[in-house]
């Protein structure tokens, strides 16, 4: 049996005797390097634990790793779509202005005559009045335009200037029902008037006997008669020849080579450099606030 009272080593005894020994170990090991080969075995023996301590703070590290690569993907991503759309509203841009320079090119390179004075023009509205086929265009008599001016594009005849104002005009159209305008056939050089048949696409030529020489498909170019148009600017092709037995004309149509319902651009022309000095010193000297002329009736009504 054990005793009731039995005695024991003192613990600051006990931890007396282990620093000793401690300290005694510590001196051999640093002099004599005698636990080199224990202190091996025990690290491998440890190693795995001390991996496997640190698999806590690496999947920690991945995990955030994860977070921060994930949350730069969807920025990235976003801004990415950002751009592309900006580069796709350029892209509609760049095609428009494209779009837009071919035309402003061709109307330049329309054959007009070398010697003549040439200027391009915006059209800026258009007339809502539905019985009077006019626009208006963004040059006016600061820029020399003038009553009566021939106005073309890069196909052929457009229509003629009735209005100016300072900084603006109006055109008068080929196709308006009170517009004339003098033409021969390409092919065989039989002249007639092309009046406005009151819409877009409609031209008739009255008193054309039916013995007349002209088929349909025939080009109707300007005659230079009038000394307004200048000659040889494609107008109309004839879009119709009727002839009702009785009658003592034919009934003839034709249709504006311009597609006057989409034009945008239009070229401005003079017959020659005096012509333009002498309207310019009169038009530099105007407030642009202020019309040049008042819309003349005259003016629409002439036959040129």
């Amino acid at each position: 049996m054990k005793p009731i009272f039995a005695t024991s080593t003192s613990l600051q005894l006990r931890l007396f005797f282990a620093v000793i020994a401690s300290f005694t170990l510590i001196v051999f090991d640093s002099k004599f390097d005698s636990f080199s080969n224990v202190r091996l075995y025990l690290n491998t023996a440890v190693s795995p634990l001390i991996y496997a301590a640190d698999i806590p703070s690496e999947m920690l590290k991945g995990v955030s790793n994860t977070v921060v690569n994930r949350r730069d993907l969807k920025k990235q991503v976003a801004e990415q779509k950002d751009k592309l759309f900006t580069q796709q509203v350029q892209l509609l841009e760049f095609k428009h202005l494209k779009e837009e320079n071919k035309r402003l090119r061709a109307l330049l390179n329309s054959p007009i005559h070398s010697d003549q004075r040439k200027l391009v023009a915006e059209i800026i509205t258009v007339n809502s009045d539905p019985f009077s086929l006019q626009v208006v265009i963004n040059k006016g008599a600061m820029d020399g335009v003038y009553i009566g001016q021939p106005i073309l594009n890069e196909q052929g005849v457009v229509g003629q200037i009735v209005d100016v104002a300072a900084t603006y005009s109006r055109i008068l159209l080929i196709s308006d029902i009170t517009h004339g305008i003098p033409v021969r056939v390409q092919r065989n050089d039989i002249r007639a008037i092309a009046n406005g048949g009151g819409e877009l696409n409609s031209l008739n030529l009255p008193y054309m006997p039916h013995s007349t020489d002209i088929q349909v498909g025939d080009l109707l170019v300007t005659s230079g008669l009038g000394g307004v148009f200048p000659e040889g600017y494609p107008v109309a092709t004839i879009s119709e020849f009727i002839y009702q037995v009785g009658e003592p004309y034919a009934q003839v149509e034709a249709k504006p080579v311009v597609a006057l319902e989409r034009i945008r651009y239009v070229l401005l022309i003079w017959d020659d450099e005096a012509n333009a000095s002498e309207t310019k010193p009169k038009a530099d000297m105007l407030d642009p606030k202020l019309e040049v002329a008042p819309k003349s009736e005259t003016a629409k009504e002439k036959v040129l």
